[in-house]
């Protein structure tokens, strides 16, 4: 999971962290969030992993903004199927920390996490300091 984040000025990176399983209504790589509660809902975290990933949950809810949209499609949005998917910016140093604990967890089941870096997400419908929400453009990842 050690990564090199380029810093290249002027170069936006962003950064998710994925499981090999694949999210149902995106089609692409789970999230570490979505792949920590599965576990959890399988019984298979131990309470020492439930509570941090408490804290950790907690630490989001206070340190990062919820994104308002998740579809570049028109009002009503509750008829539309969500293909966005998040991205951390390569600044969010603090928040990427948070999500390598939650990787640790998933590691230490035998769940693999890739780091995925790019320049390029799609078409981004939502975005603030930490993050952007993208669908992806057609063909890419």
């Amino acid at each position: 999971m050690a990564g090199y984040i380029d810093l290249r000025k002027g170069i936006d990176l962003y950064l998710r962290f994925v499981v090999d399983d694949v999210d149902d209504d995106s089609q692409k790589p789970l999230g570490v969030f979505q792949a920590i509660h599965n576990l959890r809902s399988k019984g298979i975290l131990s309470d020492y992993e439930c509570v941090q990933d408490d804290e950790i949950g907690r630490w989001f809810d206070s340190n990062l903004p919820k994104p308002t949209r998740f579809t570049s499609s028109k009002p009503p949005f509750h008829n539309k199927k969500s293909k966005a998917i998040s991205w951390f910016k390569h600044t969010a140093e603090k928040h990427i920390s948070q999500i390598r604990s939650l990787a640790a967890i998933l590691q230490n089941h035998g769940v693999f996490v890739h780091m995925l870096k790019a320049e390029r997400v799609g078409y981004v419908v939502y975005e603030d300091e930490f993050q952007v929400v993208a669908e992806p453009f057609a063909g890419e990842e």
